[in-house]
């Protein structure tokens, strides 16, 4: 490479040297002189600038099978991705669906449980209802047998009571000189005997009325507590215990019979 800016430079000095042309922008250059230069100029250029001019000219055919090359590659790169969102489209859609069925399970599954709920609340409401019912009707029965009890003793006693006024009536409208005394005594009795029947009769009404009563505070229980229930259920804060809240009535009301 040297050589080549030596020649290079002793060209340029002939040039700068030689003789002009009249009239002209020409010179006369020493022929022989100017050409053994440029053949060492030639000599002197390396090899690799004749293969870099090859590359040069074979440049577009290069940019055109790198561009080919480039396209075939963005083309493959795009089917593998459009392939891989195909592919996780699908799976989401598995995952999608499966997520669904499971749900849909949970959902059965759990309506399933609320109406066993809610029909085990129903048969012990029903069953609770069922007890006050024979626990009322036994009561109301046993008002009546003992009301009826209380009313024939009343009666029995009025009439002893009544006959032994008479009786005794009898016996002094005999007796010529107690005839006065007498019906103060039967006027006595007989009052005595009304008296004691409407006490009886009172007593009765008692009876039947705190009974009454009785059956009424149970049946406001059984209310009360399938009111609970049915709100527990609606909130899902759990299921009543029905048991719980009427076995101690019960069992009062039993041991009081």
């Amino acid at each position: 490479m040297y050589r080549v800016f030596e020649a290079l430079d002793e060209l340029v000095a002939i040039v700068e040297e030689a003789r002009g042309v009249p009239m002209t922008a020409g010179c006369v250059v020493p022929r022989g002189d100017v050409l053994e230069l440029l053949d060492d100029v030639r000599d002197a250029i390396p090899g690799e600038l004749d293969d870099a001019q090859d590359v040069l000219d074979h440049r577009d055919k290069l940019v055109s099978d790198a561009r080919t090359g480039a396209e075939k590659t963005i083309s493959s790169a795009n089917a593998e991705a459009t392939s891989t969102v195909e592919n996780a489209r699908e799976e989401a859609d598995r995952l999608l669906a499966d997520a669904k069925a499971h749900a849909d399970r949970m959902v059965a599954e759990a309506t399933a449980h609320a109406e066993s709920l809610v029909a085990d609340a129903t048969a012990r409401a029903d069953a609770t209802v069922a007890d006050g019912e024979r626990e009322y009707e036994d009561l109301v029965e046993r008002a009546r047998a003992e009301a009826q009890r209380l009313t024939d003793s009343g009666n029995a006693a009025y009439e002893r009571s009544v006959a032994d006024g008479v009786a005794e009536q009898e016996r002094l409208v005999s007796q010529t000189e107690v005839v006065t005394a007498a019906h103060a005594e039967s006027a006595r009795v007989i009052d005595a005997a009304h008296a004691e029947s409407d006490r009886l009769r009172s007593e009765c009404d008692l009876y039947v009325d705190s009974k009454l009563a009785e059956f009424e505070e149970l049946l406001s229980g059984t209310l009360r507590s399938v009111g609970r229930g049915r709100q527990q259920l609606r909130t899902g804060t759990g299921v009543p215990n029905y048991d719980a809240d009427f076995s101690a009535p019960r069992g009062e009301s039993r041991s009081r019979y």
